[in-house]
């Protein structure tokens, strides 16, 4: 059979039953794993053998989800993790060690700069924050000798920045490191970074993939199209044999298509524990079979909702790469033709106060620490998700104190129009 379109695989990929067996995923519930002798689980533990033996490893509900992620991506390998942060923070660990540097793009999610700006850097990892639209030049004069990857977001949360993925794959690959893209916010759907050079690509699966607020998660997702034997001295995790399993050498053993994921699974997962339940694996996957549908509504509900504030005389301004005219709609055209998401973010004329209330006017939609959700919901980002970092910071994340956060849900467009439009009478 042909390649499924991306609509079916959110369907059918990564599972297929037997004769007789469930239809859906099932829940694996356990944490262990029984086998006749010893010599057997053995095997497993050497990596000589596949199967499961605990689930702060692998879990079979979590396999099937996490293969049914890399079919969407176009990857060779997947896991999953208990959150988008633990994602981003394997991704990165996985390749870079103490002493080491990673060029990133500063137009990131605020609890991911805090995370590479603050806590990897205890753990003397350095990176660089570069501006997304920084000219070649000037992102090839931020890599280091210590340099082994980049970072950076499809569509940035919350500026909503689109990143110009071949500039930075070519810069990345100039320089013999990979280029990491956190897609969360296109999702698969909407843009594929693979196709675009990207090699490693992570989630939040609690946004858009779940869609319903069930179940925080995240995922990794890895080309294979990476070679890593190219640069032995940079990537010698991958490259040399490692001692904590008898020596194996992952890129020999797994080839450049598991050799990421499974030093990832074998090494993190086993030491740091990051693994999502098989429950909350299995309200994902529930989630992925309507992304298709799910992701065409949000964004056509994001585009009303910003074009009907862009005419607004209470707003200040407003950023979605989907309008004509915004900064990076170019830039979303390439990446993002059939829409991008259905996060808006722009300013009530007013500044802060007037933003708060805006916010406290709605009835609709909800004040909530979340996004990309099935319902309506807002945040003044500055003064919570951002709210560790300095102006300076701020200002190069693309966050002014003034921002508006809106998660444009998938309820009637009308009544979420209507919402807003109350809302900023009482301002």
């Amino acid at each position: 059979m042909a390649q499924q379109h991306i609509s079916t695989q959110c369907l059918h990929a990564g599972y297929a039953p037997e004769n007789g067996a469930p239809r859906n995923i099932p829940i694996v519930q356990s944490t262990t794993f029984r086998y006749a002798t010893g010599e057997q689980m053995g095997a497993l533990f050497d990596l000589e053998a596949s199967g499961y033996f605990y689930t702060r490893l692998q879990n079979p509900t979590n396999d099937h989800v996490a293969a049914k992620i890399c079919a969407l991506e176009g990857g060779s390998a997947a896991m999953l993790t208990s959150s988008g942060q633990a994602a981003s923070f394997y991704a990165i660990f996985n390749i870079v060690s103490c002493g080491e540097h990673v060029v990133c793009s500063s137009s990131i999610y605020g609890g991911t700069y805090n995370l590479f700006a603050v806590t990897m850097k205890r753990m003397g990892i350095r990176f660089t924050f570069v501006d997304p639209d920084c000219s070649p030049e000037e992102l090839d004069a931020a890599f280091l000798p210590e340099t082994r990857a980049v970072f950076g977001e499809t569509i940035a949360n919350p500026a909503l920045t689109v990143l110009d993925i071949e500039k930075f794959a070519r810069a990345a690959h100039s320089h013999g490191v990979p280029l990491i893209i956190d897609n969360t916010f296109a999702t698969p759907v909407n843009c594929r970074p693979f196709q675009w050079g990207a090699d490693i690509v992570t989630h939040s699966t609690t946004k858009y993939m779940d869609g319903h607020a069930n179940a925080v998660g995240g995922a990794i997702v890895d080309s294979g199209a990476f070679d890593w034997t190219r640069y032995p001295d940079k990537f010698p995790g991958l490259c040399t044999p490692d001692e904590s399993y008898h020596g194996v050498t992952y890129t020999q053993r797994f080839g450049l298509e598991g050799a990421y994921i499974t030093k990832a699974t074998a090494q993190l997962m086993r030491d740091l524990g990051s693994v999502p339940s098989p429950q909350n694996a299995y309200y994902l996957n529930i989630g992925l079979e309507t992304l298709p549908l799910r992701m065409a509504k949000h964004c056509a509900n994001g585009l009303a909702a910003a074009e009907f504030l862009q005419r607004h005389p209470k707003t200040a301004w407003v950023r979605y790469p989907g309008l004509a005219g915004d900064p990076y709609h170019s830039l979303a055209e390439k990446y993002l033709p059939n829409g991008s998401c259905g996060v808006v973010s722009f300013g009530v004329k007013g500044g802060r106060e007037a933003a708060s209330r805006f916010m406290a006017g709605l009835k609709l939609a909800s004040i909530a620490t979340h996004v990309a959700d099935a319902k309506t919901c807002v945040l003044h980002p500055a003064s919570t998700t951002h709210r560790q970092m300095s102006d300076a910071e701020l200002a190069a994340a693309g966050v002014s104190p003034d921002l508006v956060r809106l998660s444009v849900g998938i309820e009637d467009c009308a009544d979420i129009l209507a919402d807003l439009e109350q809302a900023l009478e009482q301002i």
